[in-house]
């Protein structure tokens, strides 16, 4: 029987609420802690305990996104519901409310079409560390080369399809949604506090939506939170929701001044990490 301790449950909570929304790979990490301290909390043998778990730590990361935007999200969607009754475009909040549910759209499709293949194949460490280094030059490389030369509310809704079917990459863990997305945003020209700022945004209907999916999932079937582990999930849940807001707040403040370099310099050496760990044999490349 897998015993996930509160102080795991913080752990696992804090790292993310600091992964995902900084671009580095919350799924994982959330993979990659538990493999390299050997938690049995990613063993195939507990599924049930992983899966209840991912979703609380995920809701969490949500409430305290929602925290930070509820101003923008107030706005937005009054933005969209104004367009909808007027059948028509006419500012830039509704223009943006429409790239946000327009840009959702694909990762919706490719996370409903995919999660059986993204929860049994795509979760091993030596390929997380692959995607790690790859997203990383990505990330790198479209940084230095793009400029800053739009802000978010040059967005338009072809930049928005463009971000959102690049966050349907995310679904591979080691990818980063937060990674991709930002790197398409600066790709496209946008400053890079507005790529992240969008990048956040674009995130809450799918985090919320997969959410809440997966947890009716969960409450109708079999797999539900077992019992004795409610005071551990609470933990978690409040760890993901704070370190959360704090890293949407330290992010955007830091990337009004500087770059992604200490990001892409992080992703290469968890990469390497993992690799060595892997290659040394102290523990094995999949789980």
């Amino acid at each position: 029987m897998c015993h996930l301790t509160a102080f795991q449950a913080i752990v696992l909570g804090i790292v993310q609420g600091l992964t995902e929304f900084a671009p580095v790979s919350s799924s994982g990490h959330l993979i990659l802690v538990p493999w390299l301290f050997h938690w049995c909390i990613v063993s195939a043998s507990n599924e049930t305990l992983n899966k209840t778990f991912d979703v609380a730590l995920h809701m969490g990361t949500f409430v305290g996104a929602v925290v930070y935007f509820w101003r923008d999200i107030v706005r937005y969607l009054t933005a969209w519901i104004r367009s909808m009754r007027t059948r028509g475009i006419h500012t830039v909040d509704e223009r943006l409310a429409w790239g946000i549910v327009i840009g959702t759209i694909p990762g919706a499709i490719a996370g409903a079409l995919g999660e059986d293949v993204i929860d049994k194949k795509l979760g091993q460490p030596w390929l997380i560390a692959i995607m790690l280094v790859v997203f990383a030059v990505v990330l790198y490389v479209v940084d230095r080369r793009s400029r800053q030369t739009r802000e978010i509310r040059d967005i338009r809704l072809g930049d928005a399809v463009f971000i959102g079917v690049a966050q349907a990459l995310a679904l591979q863990p080691g990818v980063s949604r937060s990674g991709v997305t930002i790197t398409t945003a600066r790709g496209v020209g946008l400053d890079r506090e507005s790529a992240a700022r969008f990048s956040f945004l674009l995130s809450l209907p799918i985090i919320g939506g997969a959410g809440l999916y997966k947890g009716a999932k969960l409450l109708t079937g079999s797999e539900k939170i077992p019992s004795g582990f409610g005071g551990a999930f609470a933990w978690g849940v409040i760890a993901s929701a704070v370190s959360g807001f704090l890293v949407i707040w330290g992010l955007l403040s830091y990337l009004r001044r500087r770059d992604f370099a200490p990001f892409v310099i992080y992703r290469l050496a968890a990469a390497a990490l993992v690799l060595g760990i892997v290659l040394t044999g102290v523990r094995p490349a999949t789980i």
